[in-house]
């Protein structure tokens, strides 16, 4: 098995760093034999069928993703069904997560209040439904909702709800055409990774992303790079507001808030040291 595993790496070495052609030898690995790394270390033996391997290194090789390719990813903790019509999840959105629960689990403490309020939460822009699905699984007393207007992408994220046993609500939903009852309400929190990578940026993107992710999901116009935070934050539909942002903004996104009314603004800084993550509250 470490010889194939070898011969995967030395493969994918040819447009890939050592280090990442090797992670993406094992993974391709665990896939097709359902081993752990450690098992296929000590010998086990799994279910394999290697017919379509280096068909799949092939694609590898011209930079398609391999969550696609397997149509699955792990991330936080979470079996997560991807498609072309849906970004792959990153750990930066992990850490957003992270912030909002740990922030209201802190606000629980200090206020002597019991988690289980029933919070009505909105993820706008849901895409395969991760953030949703997190923050219901870690507390399963909110009422989340998710909006994306890909239909595809909401079917995905049904599914993602189903396969990891969360009951989140998700809907087709614009919010340029507030057509949808789903405007009509209120929410405790707002929580949107919306597209904010700028067309000027193409040029700097790996073509694993560039190529293959969704642009209406990762993209906006050089000339309007806030948007869809702008949108969100001017349509004032809760209390508390979450977006992971894109690096270059943050001062400029912090200014809109403050303009729009919203006090307690907060940035984040992501595992690399960027700003990542921006939080505010309507006053």
């Amino acid at each position: 098995m470490k010889e194939l595993i070898n011969h995967i790496t030395a493969q994918l070495a040819t447009v890939y760093p050592e280090d990442e052609a090797q992670a993406l030898a094992w993974w391709i690995m665990e896939e097709e034999t359902g081993l752990s790394r450690s098992q296929m270390l000590t010998g086990c033996k799994g279910t394999t069928n290697f017919s379509n391997l280096q068909a799949k290194i092939e694609r590898i090789l011209h930079f398609e993703p391999i969550q696609y390719i397997f149509g699955h990813t792990l991330w936080n903790g979470l079996d997560l069904k991807v498609t072309p019509a849906t970004l792959i999840p990153r750990p930066e959105t992990a850490e957003l997560v992270e912030t909002i629960v740990n922030k209201f689990n802190r606000q629980s403490i200090v206020n002597r209040q019991s988690s289980n309020r029933q919070f009505r939460v909105l993820d706008i822009g849901t895409g395969s439904g991760c953030i949703a699905i997190a923050l219901k699984k870690a507390h399963p007393e909110w009422q989340v909702t998710g909006i994306d207007i890909s239909e595809e992408a909401i079917e995905v994220a049904k599914e993602n709800a189903k396969r990891n046993g969360i009951e989140v609500e998700f809907l087709v939903a614009d919010i340029f055409n507030l057509q949808s009852p789903i405007f009509n309400l209120q929410y405790d929190i707002i929580v949107s990774n919306p597209p904010y990578i700028c067309e000027s940026e193409k040029a700097d993107m790996r073509p694993n992303v560039l190529n293959y992710e969704p642009a209406t999901a990762l993209f906006v116009p050089d000339n309007d790079p806030l948007k869809f935070y702008r949108r969100i934050a001017e349509l004032k539909l809760g209390k508390h507001l979450f977006f992971e942002i894109n690096e270059a903004y943050p001062d400029e996104l912090s200014a809109m808030l403050s303009e729009l009314g919203y006090s307690s603004i907060q940035i984040t800084n992501d595992i690399y040291g960027k700003p990542r993550i921006i939080e505010a509250r309507m006053a």
